[in-house]
């Protein structure tokens, strides 16, 4: 089936073309992601697509059919209702029960959650329910009658998500899910299960993400706008690429003929007598679009710069028995750590884990609860934090990094200037006389970041340094880092950007547990894997040989009194839960109950399952003796 279509799209922001005569099509199933640079117009163009804003020419048509489900980076909210007002605002009698039912599980009436379950039996949305409850629990959305005014700005994301995800779960056929960084502000487990949802779901999918494993996970085809043109790509991120080299090669080499043909009229024209015939007119024509394309810049975002780090003591930090807890959460308890030259350290854990405190703490901005943190002499801290760029008054891009520094020294004795160096993080020239406020939220990030590496920090410490930068900048980004000689310390959500430049990870457990893992992230989600198929598997034999354990002694000799009343109350128990089991199966294949009293009952139903196993067993090995 046919969804879109779009033919000559143009967007311009004043002089500044975002994208020129863009045309292409979206079939259903389609899975496509779309990359460029921050401020190149991605967001702008889904906005587009989904009606939020309009082209200044060209056309775009929506299959009448199709509902489009749009996911921005700045989610707009109902700012006076609850997180269950804004999730379901659907005016339908499913949508209604659902939301009925969910106040008033929070409120916990039993007169009123009575009727509200009746409700919900009547109109048959206990399974749409189930898939409400697991998205939302899945996102550590819970208290759904807090206002949303209230909530942090990545629990404000994780809602609009939820918001998103059910709404396109709900009573749609052909759905264009339309998606602007969606794992931004989401723990590493919360990415992997929005994977799989994603990949389960029968929707059609236009997104823009920088998470290049999920990108690879969601998508099949790749969408990239370059110099106003969009280009096609179909395969993963690695075909991308490959393919991307290849053009750039061959563009290389069309501009190089150019340049070359370019010179030969340029001598041409100059010779030529002002008055020129029909025939000159029409060849000085063509030296225009000649000179157009022999002065075309290639723009490399591949950055290589080797900097003269200022100088790592002997002694870099030391954490000796530190205690840190909020109330009866704990941190960290008893941590001991000795950080070495150069050292490449992942942090990571849920959401809340403490993975920011301890940053904190290790630049003393929090105090320990106990124990010593010691900071060597030589140590120059840059902290990229989730808080952003903070500026005093609005200035332009080039004053502001002047007044950090006027150079960046590098290791061959040479320096660059705030402009080249602007130029290697991809702010060309003509942007950087910009105020800042005038900047996409991207290119305000990637300012922030370079502004830090700017200052030449010998101990750099990345909060989430992905979050809203472009695949351009994170592969400059990732080039910087990995020539970089000081010590890192990096979270982040972003798997392909832990696994190219951490040596071994801090992962926060949960209740002050810190393990110190010798791999990358990869790495850790294997061993974690194999390490849950053990222990699985190590229960199983444990519980095995328990129940066999008594056989043998039991065979050694005849049923006594106390045993053959055991064998008889046996069997009346295997009866009386035979007949528990059928029951409750019975109850749960109705498809009357509501979600949490299924829940209760598959638990039970499993404790009635190793009871009988049990019991059964017994009853084998009593059988077998003579009475």
């Amino acid at each position: 089936m046919h969804y879109v279509s779009v033919e000559a799209l143009t967007k311009s922001f004043g002089i500044k073309p975002l994208f020129e005569n863009i045309s292409f099509h979206v079939e259903e199933g389609d899975k496509i992601a779309l990359v460029a640079r921050n401020g190149s117009g991605k967001s702008t163009l889904l906005r587009i697509l989904a009606g939020r804003e309009v082209a200044d020419s060209g056309t775009s048509w929506i299959n009448k059919e199709v509902t489009v489900a749009l996911f921005e980076q700045d989610p707009v909210f109902d700012e006076k209702g609850s997180i269950l007002d804004n999730i379901f605002y659907h005016n339908h009698p499913v949508i209604n029960a659902i939301r009925e039912f969910e106040a008033i599980s929070e409120e916990g009436d039993p007169e009123k959650l009575s009727d509200a379950i009746v409700k919900m039996d009547d109109l048959g949305a206990w399974d749409f329910d189930a898939k409400v409850k697991q998205i939302l629990g899945k996102l550590n959305i819970h208290h759904l009658n807090q206002p949303v005014n209230t909530l942090s700005g990545g629990q404000r994301k994780r809602v609009a998500l939820a918001k998103t995800l059910i709404d396109i779960g709900f009573d749609h056929k052909h759905v264009l899910l339309i998606m602007d960084e969606p794992t931004n502000h989401l723990d590493i487990e919360m990415v992997e299960w929005l994977e799989n949802y994603l990949d389960q779901q029968n929707v059609t999918l236009l997104l823009v993400t920088h998470d290049r494993y999920f990108l690879d996970a969601v998508s099949n085809e790749i969408w990239e706008i370059d110099g106003s043109d969009l280009f096609v790509y179909k395969g993963d991120y690695e075909n991308y690429i490959e393919k991307k080299a290849a053009r750039q090669e061959s563009d290389a080499a069309s501009i190089e003929k150019a340049r070359n043909t370019y010179r030969k009229e340029l001598e041409w024209m100059r010779k030529q007598p002002k008055a020129r015939t029909t025939k000159s007119k029409s060849r000085q024509d063509n030296f225009y679009k000649v000179e157009a394309k022999a002065k075309q810049r290639l723009e490399d975002a591949q950055l290589q710069l080797s900097m003269k780090m200022n100088r790592l003591g002997g002694k870099v930090i030391e954490l000796k028995k530190v205690y840190k807890s909020f109330g009866d959460k704990q941190i960290m308890k008893g941590f001991d750590y000795t950080f070495k030259k150069g050292e490449r350290i992942g942090v990571v854990g849920k959401n809340g884990a403490g993975k920011s405190t301890f940053l904190n703490m290790l630049q003393g901005l929090e105090p320990a609860d106990s124990g010593k943190i010691n900071i060597g002499e030589t140590v120059i801290f840059g902290n990229y934090s989730q808080q952003g760029l903070v500026i005093k008054e609005d200035v332009r891009v080039i004053e502001f990094v002047k007044n950090i520094a006027e150079s960046f020294p590098l290791a061959s004795g040479g320096a660059l200037s705030a402009a080249q160096f602007l130029q290697l993080f991809l702010f060309p020239p003509e942007q950087q006389y910009t105020y800042i406020s005038k900047l996409s939220g991207g290119e305000k990030r990637r300012l922030h970041l370079l502004s830090i590496l700017f200052r030449n920090p010998n101990f750099l410490i990345l909060d989430e340094p992905t979050n809203d930068l472009d695949l351009p900048t994170l592969g400059v980004l990732e080039n910087f880092l990995s020539e970089y000689p000081g010590c890192l310390l990096i979270v982040s959500h972003d798997r392909y950007f832990m696994d190219r430049l951490v040596d071994h990870l801090f992962v926060f457990e949960g209740d002050g547990v810190i393990r110190d893992f010798p791999g990358n992230y990869s790495q850790y989600r294997l061993w974690l894997k194999d390490k849950e198929e053990e222990d699985k598997t190590d229960t199983k034999t444990t519980k095995q040989e328990e129940k066999a354990a008594p056989v043998k002694e039991a065979e050694k000799k005849k049923m006594s009194y106390n045993e053959k009343r055991e064998f008889e109350q046996l069997q009346k128990d295997i009866a009386r839960l035979e007949k528990e089991k059928q029951t409750v199966t019975e109850q749960m294949n109705s498809g009357s109950l509501p979600f949490d009293q299924l829940q209760q009952l598959s638990v039970r139903i499993s404790e009635i399952t190793d009871q009988l196993d049990e019991k059964e067993l017994r009853w084998l090995e009593l059988s077998e003796f003579s009475a």
